[in-house]
């Protein structure tokens, strides 16, 4: 089935942005994370691919301050997606690289003109560098 319009819009947006953008659709399927995405998340899109949420959500390591592993339902992008609902946090993250980074990120719904929901997506950056990898 082909994508929305939208989620298409959104994914060359997002390939044209400095900012980290991480995409997923209305299942939590990732769809794609631009160039300044890959450098935090240690590994090119065109490498890992879509994956489901269930994938993503447990690859990517993600720990509080003190080190304990975050649920699911915590992280940002989960709530954005399944409250559909804007949602913020810092926290620590293993990328695929195996680099522990601090980040900060901001995640909120997508939904369509006729109120379809499509998806989430996420902004982040590293609290360290700044956004992306400068």
């Amino acid at each position: 089935m082909p994508l929305p319009i939208e989620l298409i819009l959104m994914r060359q947006l997002a390939s044209h942005l400095r900012v980290p953008i991480f995409l997923v659709d209305g299942q939590g399927t990732l769809l794609f994370y631009n160039e300044p995405a890959e450098a935090l998340l240690g590994r090119r899109f065109d490498e890992a691919g879509e994956m489901k949420l269930d994938v993503w959500s447990t690859i990517f390591r993600v720990t509080d301050e003190n080190g304990a592993c975050l649920p699911q339902e915590a992280l940002p992008l989960f709530v954005a997606l399944r409250q559909r609902r804007p949602a913020h946090g810092i926290f620590c993250f293993t990328g695929l690289d195996g680099m522990s980074r601090r980040i900060e990120i901001i995640a909120f719904p997508l939904e369509g003109q006729s109120g379809r929901d499509l998806g989430a997506v996420a902004a982040f950056w590293s609290v360290e560098t700044g956004v992306g990898t400068r």
